[in-house]
């Protein structure tokens, strides 16, 4: 039997996965690295360190599945979007990487939008200019580390450094490129009048592959180092979201995919561009050639259940006896509304100082309805994101579920009946690792091009349907909902200025 493998470069660590060619998981390894903040809302990683567990997960992988590394027919990569790593002329690191969630760069973005044309910028990136991506890094680094930015030759994002040290050939893949507000997604090109306008030298970006494509093979020194063998091809892959839609089966126009960790996503697959420009929703190039995809992030969706358990809840409980509280509540929480917004929030409302509310609290609200509630605050973020994927277009019927949130079956009758969506359990749960595997597949030749490689191995298992009883409760609620942002907006400003 043959076998791909699939590495994602996450923000706690490498994934390692390796698929037989039949779909199959044969198994995956974790290895992690540290996260520094060496100030406030800074956050950084170590390249190296980010190479050094990717060469222990393969070799960890490889001796725990038994498998020997020339079974292996192909490698593919996904990763952590936006973050930024600086080489030098020797493709040597110059400093440490910035992260996708470092929030140093809120004044570089207003300096990017006094410098650009904005109907030019949308036109080109098709995305606002927020902190989490690349270009306002650059901006950043040229005008607070002068001496570094005068060293940089290449600028890449962690995955295709990780693939540069495992081919010694230098690239972007496109999904991951069109993240970084420096290139034209419906072209495919690096976008000079952007880079241009803001005189960033378009010589620092490496050529741009698609993520099924062969980018290289692996060299002598990696293959005695991980096990794999020499020459092994090892294709571009995709940012994590889009790797995490190959590996649910969202690769074709009206499917859909919810993801449900720390954060929330929801992704829908286009063929063609939409442009939204009300609400912050973002649009991608997709793993599928030529193809797009359209998503919202909700920041705090698993991060308020875990919070609200630890500070509000009993840590001592576990999920599913929270959850069991709060199914004990009736939709709508006895009249209580919880805003998710932890951390800030990303979509509708692009604004880091949103946050989290319980509104109509009262001395007659239990701990379970006060768990419904957090359950019913994220489902409601949720549909901020699928209103606007509605709003350009998408028509879909349904979102294929990913991610831990979605093993409770509360949660999911929640989120179904609150976006009007059913909510689909999927015969394969491993994340953009798997994504990854399936588009080495497409590479190695296993599979002829990536809808059909996702089809033939992601299948739905079964579906959560709208409660109609909650889904009118929660029409209500949603309206009600939807003004609570409007009104605390200027407070929520008025309190992060006393911080």
């Amino acid at each position: 039997m043959a076998f791909l493998l699939g590495l994602d470069i996450g923000t706690s660590g490498v994934k390692a996965l390796l698929m037989a060619d039949d779909g199959t998981v044969r198994g995956s390894v974790t290895v992690e690295y540290p996260l520094y903040s060496p100030r406030p809302g800074w956050t950084e990683q170590n390249p190296e360190d980010m190479w050094q567990a990717s060469v222990e997960a393969v070799r960890q992988v490889l001796e725990k599945c038994a498998v020997k590394g020339s079974d292996v027919m192909g490698v593919g990569l996904s990763g952590q979007m936006h973050s930024s790593v600086f080489l030098d002329e020797a493709y040597q690191v110059i400093r440490p990487a910035i992260l996708w969630n470092d929030t140093r760069t809120s004044g570089k973005c207003q300096a990017i939008r006094a410098a650009l044309d904005p109907e030019m910028l949308f036109s080109e990136v098709c995305n606002p200019v927020l902190e989490g991506f690349t270009l306002p890094k650059v901006v950043w680094l040229r005008d607070n580390e002068p001496e570094n930015y005068e060293k940089l030759r290449w600028l890449v994002q962690p995955k295709d450094y990780v693939r540069f040290r495992l081919t010694g050939e230098l690239a972007m893949e496109v999904s991951d490129a069109a993240g970084m507000l420096m290139m034209n997604i419906r072209g495919r090109k690096w976008s000079l009048p952007v880079l241009q306008g803001l005189q960033i030298s378009p010589e620092i970006l490496p050529p741009i592959v698609q993520s099924a494509e062969v980018a290289g093979t692996i060299t002598a020194e990696v293959a005695e180092l991980t096990g794999l063998a020499e020459g092994t091809p090892v294709v571009g892959g995709g940012a994590d979201n889009a790797c995490g839609a190959v590996g649910s089966g969202v690769v074709k126009q009206g499917r859909g995919m919810i993801s449900l960790g720390t954060s929330g996503v929801v992704l829908a697959h286009l063929v063609e561009p939409r442009l939204v420009r009300t609400g912050t929703v973002h649009m991608f190039n997709s793993c599928v050639p030529d193809e797009f995809y359209m998503m919202g992030v909700t920041l705090s969706a698993g991060l308020s259940l875990s919070w609200f358990r630890s500070v509000l809840g009993d840590s001592a409980q576990s999920y599913d006896q929270l959850t069991a509280q709060a199914a004990e509540s009736p939709a709508g929480s006895q009249g209580l509304l919880f805003l998710p917004y932890l951390t800030g929030e990303r979509t509708p409302h692009g604004d880091g100082d949103a946050r989290g509310s319980f509104v109509g609290l009262s001395s007659a609200h239990s701990r379970g309805d006060l768990t419904r509630a957090v359950l019913e605050g994220v489902a409601f973020a949720f549909r901020d994101s699928v209103e606007l994927l509605r709003s350009a277009g998408w028509n879909g019927t349904a979102l294929r579920g990913i991610g831990g949130g979605l093993k409770s079956a509360l949660w999911k009758e929640i989120i179904a009946s609150a976006t009007g969506l059913a909510v689909e359990r999927l015969n394969i749960d491993e994340g953009p690792a798997f994504g990854a595997a399936v588009l080495a597949g497409v590479g190695a030749g296993v599979f002829a091009n990536v809808p059909e490689a996702s089809d033939a191995v992601v299948k739905v298992v079964d579906a959560v349907e709208p409660n109609p009883v909650w889904a009118k409760t929660y029409e209500e609620l949603y309206g009600l909902y939807r003004g609570l942002y409007p009104a605390l907006k200027e407070s929520f400003h008025r309190l992060a200025e006393l911080q």
